[in-house]
């Protein structure tokens, strides 16, 4: 699945190529990508809506349109494409919308699980979201808080998008590692030190991961090299780059989970 990085990557190309276009019209060739409204009425309001800009929000894509908002969210498998008018629809394509300029954009979803919402209100959908780490107001106070606040896994915690938006496996790992915390610790033991070090580590992840354009581990994305980067995830076995001991792998809130057992010794 696209994590923060990748889908930043991807607003950041869709930015200079929808801004200030208009949707002419709209078809949904798999009806169950729209979560809402009803097929119908998605048809209707969106015609004529033109696209202020393109933005982010943990993994969802955001366009802003001059009634309402489109909210893309890849899941496992999505991508969103510009095309020429002329070049013909692919087969995995599950919405098509019909551009000012000749173009359009198709929402690929091989897998059939990524969705798309138009709604006047995107805070019923995104208000269930965590900060955001990169964000100014996400500080090493607040991420101590609510780390406190739970008695779970850190693993599966920074997993959960209600605790901090955008962070997903790849990420998590490597930031686990670069803060020497094993992923099996307790949030309600970590330390304020350590909590620091970790908000610094989530931030050096996440910016390095932005820098290279994201992480292409397979067919889902393509075009980063943070993959060349990894210290930990998908490593299984290999020794650890910091201290040589071997990557292990192990299953966390049923993620594959990988760690340096001598770098990141549980207390």
């Amino acid at each position: 699945m696209p994590e923060l990085p990748e889908v930043e990557t991807i607003v950041n190309r869709l930015r200079a190529d929808l801004t200030g276009r208009t949707i002419l019209s709209a078809d949904l060739l798999w009806e169950r990508t729209l979560a809402t409204p009803t097929p119908a009425l998605f048809r209707k309001n969106i015609i004529e809506q033109s696209i202020s800009t393109v933005k982010r929000r943990g993994k969802y894509i955001i366009l802003p349109l001059s009634v309402d908002t489109l909210l893309i969210h890849l899941r496992m498998s999505g991508d969103i494409l510009i095309r020429e008018d002329d070049v013909p629809i692919h087969k995995h394509d599950r919405l098509i919308l019909h551009l000012s300029d000749k173009h359009y954009l198709a929402f690929s979803n091989m897998r059939k699980f990524g969705r798309v919402w138009l709604t006047p209100n995107p805070d019923d959908i995104l208000g269930k979201l965590g900060p955001e780490p990169l964000d100014d107001d996400f500080t090493t106070e607040l991420l101590y808080e609510r780390l406190q606040r739970h008695k779970r896994q850190i693993k599966s915690l920074l997993l959960d998008q209600s605790f901090i938006a955008g962070m997903g496996n790849i990420y998590t790992d490597e930031a686990l590692h670069l803060a020497g915390l094993h992923p099996l610790a307790k949030s309600d033991l970590i330390k304020r030190k350590q909590a620091e070090i970790l908000w610094r580590s989530i931030r050096s992840v996440l910016e390095e991961g932005i820098r290279r354009n994201g992480t292409s581990i397979d067919w889902i994305y393509r075009g980063g090299d943070f993959q060349n980067y990894l210290h930990v995830y998908g490593r299984a076995d290999e020794p650890c780059l910091n201290c040589g001991s071997p990557i292990q792998r192990i299953t966390v809130g049923q993620r594959g989970t990988h760690f340096c057992p001598q770098c990141q010794k549980i207390a």
